[in-house]
C-alpha cells in the first residue's frame, strides 16, 4: 500500500525547513502563470493580512489563509519533486525574493529579523542556520522551459537585467511595483515588516508527499480542477530530454518534439488521455507485437514503457519511429494520393467508420513492419490486408460484440505480422449459414457503431462509388422515412423501417425537409436541384443517386430486396477474404 504524508503547514514552516529541497521536474511544463495571476494572489494576501488596509485588524494567533496543497514525492536524491503546486510555489518563491530585496537595507530590528526569515525560506542553510546564497531551496530542470535559468538567477541575485524578458521577470517586476507602494504607504507606521510575516506564518499550505511518483501523479489527478494533469507523454519527454541531452543534443530534441507534438495536436483526438499519448500507444501494439505479447490484457502505457529505466525511450530509434508513425497517419488523415492508391483509400475511408478503434492498432503494426526505407507501403499488398481487417472486425462485432473480444485473434495477428507470417485468422473463421442467420437477425439500430460501419462499407464496395472526402459529416438516413411510417401507419412495419435494407450513408448538409416524408418528395434532395431562390446540391452517395433516377418509390419489398443484397454482398465479401468456413 502506498504511504502519504499530509501535514498542514505555513509557508515559513515548509519552506524554512533544514530539509526543504524542492524540484521543478524535466517532466513538468514550463511557467506560466502571468501578471493577472500574481495581480490576484497578492490582491487577496493583502486583503486578509491587513482587513481594510489596516494592519491592526488581523489576529495573529487565529486568523489563517489557505493556499492550496502542494503533491510532491521524494525522489531518489532525496528531493522534493513537485508533481502539483508548481505554480504556486514559483510565485510565492518570487514574491518572498522581491520582498528580501526590499528588507536587504533596511536598519530597524523588525526589518532585519524579517530578513533573515526570508532568507531561510529562499536559501539553505549550514549547521549554524546560516543561509547559503548559493543553494537555493528551489530548482528547476523543467525540459521545455528556455527561461529557467532567468527564475533561478533572479533568486539568487534579486536583479532582473533589461535583457530580462521571461514570464518570471514580469512578475518578479510586479511583486517590487507592488511592494514598494506598500513600503512608502506605511513606512511611517512601522507595520511593513507585519506583511511579510503574516504571508510566512499565517498563509497556510497543505504538503502532501507521497512515497512514489504514480502515487502523487494520482493524487493530483484527485485533487487537479484547474487544469491538465501531468500525462504520460509528459514523462516521456523528460526521460527523453535526459538522452537526447547527454548526447549532446538537446536542442535538437526540443525542436523534434515540438514538432511532433504539434503533428499529434492536429491528428489525435483520444477520449482518454492527450495526442502524444495516443501516438505512444498505437507504437505500444507494434513493440508488444515484437515482444511476442499477446495477453489480452494490455498494461498501462507508463508501466510499459518505463521497464528497465525507459529502456526504450533511451534509443535513437524510437523517437524517429515516432515521428514516421506521426507522418503515416497525417497521409491518412488527408488522403495523401501521392502515398496510397486510391484502392486503398476507399478501404481507409471505411474504417474510419469501423465499429472500434482496435483498426489503428492493427494497420500500425502492418505499416511499421513493412513500410521501406522511405517509409512508403506496397499499395497492393496494403488494399488486400484492408479488406481482410475489415472484413473480420465487422464480422466480429456482430458475432462477438465488444473490443475485448476483438484483443485475442487481433494480437495473435499482429504477432504474425511482426514474424512475416500471413495474416489469414486461420483460427477465427465463420461459418456461412449461421453467419447469414447472425446478420438476418441482428437489429441495426442506428445507436449502433455497427450499423454505421456497415453502411460505410455498402456505400464503397459499389465500384461505381467515388471516394469520399474524410472532412464531410455524413448520417444514417432512412430512405423510407420513419415520420412516414410512425404518422400514416402504411405497411412497412417499425421493424422493416430499421433494416439495413432501409438506411444509407447521407451528408449531414443535405436538409430534407420534415414534411416531405415520401420517397418522391426526396429524389430531388438525393438529386439535387435549382430553383430561383433555392440551390440544393446532391448528395455524393452514389447508390441514393441511383435509386432516386430509377424509383418513383421506395416501399417494403424494395427494402427487403435491398437489405438481402447487402447481406449477401457481405458474405461473400468476407469469402472473397477467405474467412469463411468451407464445406469439406
Amino acid at each position: 500500500m502506498s504511504k502519504l504524508n499530509v501535514d498542514q503547514q505555513t509557508i515559513v514552516r515548509l519552506f524554512s525547513d533544514s530539509k526543504s529541497d524542492f524540484l521543478i521536474p524535466d517532466y513538468q511544463r514550463p511557467y506560466a502563470w502571468g501578471i493577472d495571476q500574481c495581480k490576484t494572489l497578492w490582491e487577496d494576501i493583502f486583503a486578509f493580512a491587513f482587513p481594510d488596509g489596516n494592519a491592526n485588524g488581523f489576529n495573529s494567533k487565529t486568523d489563517e489563509y489557505y493556499l492550496g496543497p502542494i503533491v510532491t514525492f521524494k525522489n531518489e536524491k532525496e528531493q522534493r519533486e513537485i508533481i502539483d503546486g508548481q505554480q504556486r510555489l514559483t510565485t510565492l518563491m518570487l514574491m518572498l525574493r522581491a520582498f528580501y530585496s526590499r528588507f536587504d537595507v533596511a536598519t530597524d530590528v523588525d526589518s532585519k529579523d524579517m530578513k533573515s526569515l526570508l532568507a531561510k525560506c529562499i536559501w539553505k542553510t549550514d549547521e549554524l542556520d546560516r543561509p547559503q546564497f548559493n543553494e537555493l531551496k528551489i530548482n528547476s530542470e523543467v525540459a521545455t522551459d528556455n527561461d529557467k535559468d532567468e527564475f533561478l538567477q533572479i533568486l539568487k541575485d534579486g536583479v532582473v537585467k533589461p535583457s530580462y524578458k521571461s514570464q518570471y521577470a514580469e512578475n518578479y517586476r510586479y511583486f517590487e511595483g507592488v511592494i514598494d507602494d506598500f513600503i512608502r504607504r506605511y513606512a511611517l507606521s512601522g507595520t511593513c515588516p507585519l506583511l511579510p510575516a503574516r504571508i510566512l506564518k499565517n498563509c497556510i499550505l497543505l504538503p502532501i508527499e507521497a512515497d512514489k511518483q504514480d502515487t502523487a501523479l494520482r493524487i493530483f489527478s484527485t485533487l487537479n480542477d484547474r487544469g491538465l494533469p501531468l500525462s504520460d507523454a509528459d514523462i516521456f519527454k523528460a526521460q527523453f530530454y535526459k538522452y537526447y541531452s547527454k548526447t549532446g543534443r538537446k536542442d535538437e530534441f526540443i525542436k523534434r518534439w515540438k514538432a511532433l507534438e504539434d503533428l499529434s495536436n492536429n491528428l489525435f483526438h483520444p477520449i482518454y488521455g492527450t495526442p502524444m499519448d495516443e501516438l505512444f500507444t498505437r507504437y505500444m501494439y507494434y513493440l508488444r507485437a515484437l515482444q511476442g505479447n499477446k495477453s489480452s490484457t494490455t498494461e498501462a502505457l507508463r508501466k510499459f514503457y518505463e521497464r528497465n529505466k525507459y529502456e526504450i525511450l533511451s534509443k535513437d530509434e524510437t523517437l524517429s519511429n515516432l515521428e514516421e508513425l506521426a507522418e503515416f497517419w497525417k497521409d491518412v488523415s488527408n488522403q495523401d494520393t501521392d502515398r496510397f492508391s486510391e484502392k486503398v483509400l476507399r478501404q481507409l475511408f471505411v474504417l474510419n467508420y469501423a465499429p472500434n478503434g482496435m483498426w489503428y492498432y492493427f494497420v500500425t503494426v502492418y505499416f511499421m513492419h513493412n513500410k521501406d526505407e522511405n517509409g512508403c507501403l506496397d499499395n497492393e499488398r496494403f488494399y488486400s490486408f484492408l479488406k481482410l481487417i475489415i472484413a473480420f472486425i465487422w464480422t466480429y462485432a456482430v458475432t462477438n460484440p465488444g473490443v475485448n473480444a476483438l484483443r485475442t485473434p487481433i494480437y495473435a495477428e499482429m504477432i504474425n505480422i511482426v514474424n512475416d507470417k500471413a495474416v489469414d485468422f486461420r483460427d477465427f473463421r465463420f461459418e456461412p449459414k449461421t453467419l447469414e442467420s447472425m446478420f438476418g437477425n441482428y437489429v441495426f439500430s442506428n445507436n449502433r457503431a455497427i450499423t454505421r460501419s456497415m453502411l460505410a462499407w455498402w456505400a464503397l464496395y459499389d465500384e461505381n462509388q467515388t471516394l469520399l472526402s474524410l472532412e464531410t459529416v455524413f448520417e444514417i438516413e432512412h430512405i423510407y422515412a420513419r415520420k412516414r411510417q410512425e404518422l400514416n401507419n402504411s405497411v412497412v412495419d417499425r421493424k422493416t423501417v430499421e433494416l439495413l435494407g432501409n438506411k444509407s450513408l447521407l451528408e449531414k448538409r443535405i436538409n430534407i425537409r420534415a414534411s416531405d416524408y415520401r420517397f418522391a418528395d426526396k429524389k430531388k434532395y438525393y438529386l439535387g436541384f435549382e430553383r430561383k431562390n433555392q440551390s440544393k446540391v446532391g448528395t455524393n452517395i452514389y447508390e441514393l443517386q441511383n435509386l432516386a433516377k430509377e424509383l418513383n418509390d421506395f416501399e417494403k419489398v424494395d427494402i427487403e430486396q435491398r437489405n438481402a443484397n447487402i447481406i449477401s454482398s457481405f458474405i461473400n465479401f468476407l469469402g472473397e477474404n477467405n474467412l469463411l468456413i468451407k464445406d469439406e
